[in-house]
């Protein structure tokens, strides 16, 4: 009996060991996925799924989903540190988002909330429809986000935004949430381009290079605790303000940036701003003050506005350092 009950412990050993190996091989560090693929594939890439929320589940953390042609690929939600790339040189990979979000970055449910780093490169997402999309890139729980030369239009539907960043934790290791956006066009959107707060004093830290803001009700809105930095940036034609920091914000620094043609180019209500190289100009107001502090250096264009500043005044030269 007791030989029996060895024999029938080591198969069950074994099985359990095969169990778990043959689940570790179903998720793959690299997937692809193609606008001819199967989401019954195992995502390879000569057996590739048809949507990225089809390649997630064959995925492994810190993994990457990768595009071999252009095509559509659905909407997603994204619960674990990985890359989606769109693959530069093949056409842009497209979500298509009608009536819902384009991509949403959310790790709450993990064992280990706002942990998550997420890439995203090379996408279209488009959030066009018989119901219009509600947000291009929606980030309610996670650490870091990058986003890199991707182009995010058409959210009609309320809130209508094309990055919201509404964060409400910090992350376990410290320090505030990071959010990075590179070379990426967002426009046509009923609501702000870009949104950022944190209900959480950690804060959220929002970094800007080469990004292009248009037709929108506010390119860059910083709420609470959402600081930002823009470097080479152009928020143009919005039915409301150009960049605003509202209250309970740290403020911004804007760096060779453009704020043009929108009610007011620069809305400040909070906290300390500081621009340098900056044109404002086309706008009914050049810079709202509503309250917070403005620290120029001496080297922005601000003319052309129907009023150049209002509920204060523009701020002498600081000197550089």
């Amino acid at each position: 009996m007791s030989k029996f009950r060895f024999i029938l412990n080591t198969l069950t050993l074994a099985i359990l060991t095969l169990t778990v190996a043959s689940m570790a091989q179903a998720q793959a560090t690299r997937t692809w996925v193609s606008g001819v693929g199967d989401d019954v594939n195992p995502c390879s890439r000569t057996a590739p799924c048809k949507t990225y929320a089809g390649a997630i589940s064959k995925t492994a953390a810190g993994g990457e989903i990768s595009t071999l042609d252009p095509g559509g690929f659905g909407a997603v939600t994204i619960t674990k540190s990985m890359t989606i790339n769109g693959t530069k040189g093949q056409g842009f990979g497209s979500v298509l988002h009608s009536g819902t979000n384009g991509i949403n970055v959310n790790d709450s449910a993990s064992g280990s909330p706002n942990s998550i780093i997420v890439r995203l490169r090379d996408l279209s997402i488009n959030g066009a429809g018989t119901t219009t999309g509600l947000r291009g890139i929606n980030m309610t729980s996670g650490k870091h986000l990058y986003v890199e030369d991707c182009q995010i239009y058409g959210s009609k539907s309320a809130p209508g935004r094309g990055i919201d960043i509404n964060l409400t934790g910090a992350p376990a290791s410290g320090g505030a949430q990071r959010v990075m956006i590179k070379n990426t066009q967002i426009t046509d959107m009923s609501g702000e381009g870009i949104r950022a707060a944190n209900s959480n004093a950690v804060g959220v830290n929002v970094f800007l290079q080469g990004v292009q803001v248009s037709n929108t009700s506010a390119g860059l809105t910083l709420s609470t605790n959402a600081r930002g930095l823009a470097f080479d940036c152009q928020f143009i034609n919005h039915t409301g303000s150009a960049v605003e920091v509202l209250a309970g914000s740290p403020g911004a620094d804007l760096h060779n940036c453009v704020l043009a043609n929108a009610v007011t180019g620069l809305a400040i209500a909070a906290g300390t701003t500081r621009i340098s190289g900056c044109t404002i100009t086309g706008n009914t107001n050049g810079v709202n003050f509503v309250g917070g502090t403005l620290v120029t250096y001496g080297d922005n264009k601000t003319q052309g506005n129907t009023n150049e500043a209002i509920g204060g005044a523009i701020p002498g030269p600081t000197g550089k350092k």
